[in-house]
């Protein structure tokens, strides 16, 4: 099926989708402005950091081996993956969307995290002025796994889905578990990614459309989203209640403390993951449908 024969992508969708990516670049702002300017969050994003020191010996060997997969070569056959799945499919624009999503969130990281961001010296810990946001290993992973559920076809995009933010998850806590970012910094990755993942999605051509042959497929589309939500909200109760607690609100937990910090920060990684991805899926669906 040629361009020609496509019709055209819906126009609300595509304005969503633009919508989207821009609460998701103020969501990036929001965390650095939360937890890396205050000294509150500050105080919160270390508790969780020295909180990592917990079991570490168990938890980073699990943790070790995944963020030994992210590295160059794996970016580069994670994007020539998703690239030769649209190819087969003859989609050559979603191919250019989906090295965009990946080239651009990655450098909008590396650009944020070194030369746009700061980091105030507020608390007396070393390299207390170094800023960490955003996580690169976690963009990393978090752009492949969107490239590929933008990339592959519709009735394959939710089983995606749930693998990417199981994977992009996994990516995340394992840097926390390591102590080589804090939880804010995981956080803003996975808004990065959605950022470009909604903007590419929101600039698709005839050529990145669905065939109309399979309009109705993907039907486990809401199940899978509303899964994700259901997951990430819970999650992010919990890690509200943990930050609550840490910092002494009324409606925080009874507990504080690095431990409960740490367990926090895991859980908003979990919650911000399984809601991004639930947000991509449905936004990449919406967008592709002819």
């Amino acid at each position: 099926m040629t361009d020609r024969t496509l019709p055209a992508p819906r126009l609300r969708p595509r304005v969503t989708a633009a919508a989207v990516a821009l609460l998701a670049l103020w969501g990036v702002w929001s965390t650095w402005d939360v937890f890396v300017t205050s000294g509150r969050g500050q105080r919160a994003d270390q508790l969780a950091l020295d909180g990592a020191v917990r079991g570490q010996g168990v938890l980073w060997d699990l943790a070790e081996p995944v963020l030994d997969v992210v590295s160059a070569t794996f970016v580069v056959l994670g994007v020539g993956a998703a690239v030769v799945v649209a190819l087969a499919r003859g989609r050559w624009w979603l191919a250019a969307q989906v090295a965009v999503l990946v080239v651009g969130a990655n450098l909008t990281t590396q650009v944020l995290k070194h030369l746009v961001l700061g980091r105030p010296p507020l608390l007396d810990v070393p390299r207390a002025d170094v800023n960490t946001l955003p996580s690169g290993h976690t963009t990393v992973a978090a752009s492949v796994a969107a490239a590929l559920l933008i990339a592959v076809p519709r009735r394959w995009r939710p089983l995606v889905a749930l693998a990417g933010a199981a994977y992009t998850g996994a990516t995340g806590i394992s840097t926390l578990v390591g102590q080589w970012h804090r939880p804010s910094d995981v956080v803003a990755a996975v808004l990065v990614v959605l950022a470009w993942g909604a903007g590419v999605s929101a600039l698709g051509m005839p050529s990145s459309l669905d065939d109309t042959a399979q309009a109705g497929a993907g039907a486990g589309t809401a199940a899978t989203a509303g899964l994700l939500l259901l997951g990430g909200a819970g999650a992010g109760v919990l890690a509200a209640g943990a930050l609550g607690g840490v910092l002494g609100y009324r409606w925080g937990l009874p507990v504080g403390g690095d431990l409960t910090a740490y367990m926090g920060g895991l859980l908003g990684v979990v919650a911000v993951t399984a809601v991004a991805f639930a947000v991509l899926l449905v936004v990449r669906q919406s967008t592709a449908r002819p």
